[in-house]
């Protein structure tokens, strides 16, 4: 039966596309006509952290153009290897927040089920690059763990998807998740954090639909959008499927030396989200993993953007400006 399941799945065009994503960095710069001299590409292959990146997203990149905004979020380049004092493997704690295989609890009320390690996009300042995904592996294949330690503690209100990304997991995994978590009483709230909204709009299609519509749970889904230049069409359609599911769309951004750093376009983002049904939600300050430091930006630069992004924006426009911090009972506001 199973077997059957997963010979169904890969026919969908979602996971048609993701078998085509682009996995060598040379093949990704020769189709945006790039040599790799002026980038100081990383060419050699990083097992750990590779590049992917599906080809729907690579469209939205300038020919041409190396510093283009959306390139740089996913090409892996030398300055990785740097080794940056305060940045390590595990920059916000997860691994003491672990409570069982594939569930994490940092805040009370809420858990977080790792359901994947997959993602539809490698960017290269994840903050779970380094994550050990193999000692929460398997977990998706029998959620009766995970759904009885959420079922035994009547404490918790709301139930947070991420990963990797859970909407990489095929609609027929995801449906039983959701049903089983729709049926203990005490959970009010579901949360599904993804990035395929955004760089597989595909992925949105009637099956995902169907489940997601079904559920009693008032449901949120947080996309995760960096710079305007990642919604086209497609993804606004998409965004509007979900929305006419009742869904609650709402975004994060990372604050990213070299790609939004700059209240021009940290302005034009949250107008293209809010246009797209999207309310902006958090802007994170850089999570400090290994890897990302060149994307780094100051806690005073982060101070003074949102200066003038409140001086340019309604306030219902303008993200909050927080930082994780290991072990603190919430994102530490910053103002």
């Amino acid at each position: 039966m199973l077997q059957r399941i997963r010979a169904s799945v890969q026919t969908k065009a979602w996971q048609k596309s993701l078998a085509e994503a682009v996995r060598q960095p040379r093949e990704l710069l020769a189709q945006l006509a790039l040599s790799d001299d002026p980038i100081s590409l990383l060419t050699d292959h990083q097992p750990d952290f590779p590049l992917r990146v599906p080809q729907s997203y690579i469209r939205r990149m300038a020919v041409g153009e190396p510093n283009d905004p959306l390139l740089r979020q996913v090409l892996s380049t030398a300055a990785e290897r740097a080794h940056v004092e305060g940045f390590g493997t595990s920059p916000v704690g997860d691994d003491a927040a672990t409570l069982q295989s594939g569930l994490l609890q940092k805040y009370q009320g809420r858990v977080l089920v790792l359901a994947t390690a997959a993602c539809p996009i490698h960017c290269r300042y994840c903050f779970r690059r380094h994550f050990p995904y193999g000692d929460h592996n398997g977990q998706h294949r029998d959620w009766h763990p995970v759904l009885n330690a959420i079922a035994a503690d009547t404490t918790l209100s709301e139930v947070i998807l991420s990963g990797g990304d859970p909407l990489s997991l095929a609609d027929e995994y995801l449906a039983e998740l959701v049903e089983g978590l729709g049926k203990i009483a005490h959970l009010k709230r579901l949360r599904i954090h993804s990035r395929f909204p955004v760089v597989l709009p595909e992925r949105i299609d009637r099956s995902l639909l169907g489940w997601i519509g079904k559920t009693r749970l008032n449901t949120t889904v947080v996309i995760h959008c960096n710079h305007g230049n990642e919604i086209n069409g497609e993804v606004r359609d998409g965004l509007a499927q979900l929305k006419s599911r009742n869904v609650t769309l709402l975004n994060q951004t990372v604050l990213l030396k070299g790609v939004n750093d700059s209240a021009e376009t940290l302005t034009e983002l949250s107008e293209i989200l809010f246009e797209a049904g999207v309310l902006p939600y958090y802007l994170h300050l850089l999570d400090r993993v290994s890897g990302a430091a060149h994307f780094d930006t100051s806690e005073q630069s982060a101070l003074l953007l949102m200066e003038s992004l409140r001086r340019r924006l309604p306030g219902y426009l303008v993200p909050r400006l927080v930082k994780e911090i290991a072990g603190e009972p919430y994102k530490r506001p910053l103002t």
